[in-house]
């Protein structure tokens, strides 16, 4: 009769966490830099700009709140938009339900904010070979807590770089290239196509748009557009 393994200590669940997520940490520095580059020639007040690093917490919702604040956007279609392109959160939250409701409330209350698509990626592959749930809130944390702290410093420091670059060097193109990069290595399906090609339509059409609502409705056509394309090409 197989027996199961005895519960892993914390510190061991954490340290793996923090060896597993260590590799993905090179691909943040360019998009941590390039952030904090493009919020110091926002035009907004650069302290705001980083503020959104802790308490956002996701590159691409916050490229877009700096651009809309930057921009005078009314604040609820700039948290709409945050809403809207972080949806993608609802999905990784349904696939590791199962697994949060073991854990103690605290910790229900608390891991979602470290959520990222890094964290979820590493998350949803370790727990699937783990039944102890001390393991798994220990290493969840180990993740969560490495790519927080490297968000902050490399945003901070590409804020501190940006502050630094000469006013006449017109960053203005800066948060519409990042954007631009995300987008390219993002399209990895023909729906996926289809739903950027649908939301840069859009969004570019209504660009004159009161309160910036020519992004958040590009968005919202985008998201059907590759609803629809992904179902028509699943037949």
């Amino acid at each position: 009769m197989e027996t199961e393994p005895p519960p892993s200590r914390p510190a061991t669940a954490l340290r793996e966490g923090v060896v597993a997520i260590l590799p993905l940490m090179i691909g943040v520095i360019p998009f941590g830099f390039a952030f904090g580059v493009a919020a110091a020639g926002s035009g907004i007040d650069v302290k705001l700009a980083w503020s959104t690093s802790p308490i956002i917490f996701a590159g691409a919702a916050q490229l877009a709140t700096v651009q809309l604040l930057s921009s005078d956007t009314s604040l609820l279609v700039v948290a709409a938009t945050g809403l809207m392109i972080n949806l993608r959160h609802v999905m990784y939250s349904a696939v590791l339900a199962s697994d949060f409701r073991r854990f103690p409330r605290p910790w229900r209350v608390g891991l979602p904010y470290l959520l990222t698509d890094q964290t979820f990626a590493m998350a949803a592959t370790r727990f699937e070979h783990s039944e102890d749930p001390s393991y798994k809130r220990w290493y969840y944390l180990g993740v969560g807590m490495t790519l927080w702290v490297w968000w902050q410093a490399t945003t901070a420091l590409g804020i501190v770089l940006g502050a630094g670059i000469p006013s006449d060097w017109n960053l203005d193109f800066a948060i519409p290239a990042v954007f631009l990069a995300l987008l390219v290595l993002s399209v990895k399906s023909r729906p996926g196509l289809v739903a950027a090609a649908a939301a840069a339509t859009v969004a570019t059409l209504g660009h004159g748009m009161p309160y910036g609502l020519g992004l958040v409705t590009g968005i919202g056509f985008g998201i059907a557009a590759g609803v629809f394309a992904e179902r028509w090409w699943r037949g």
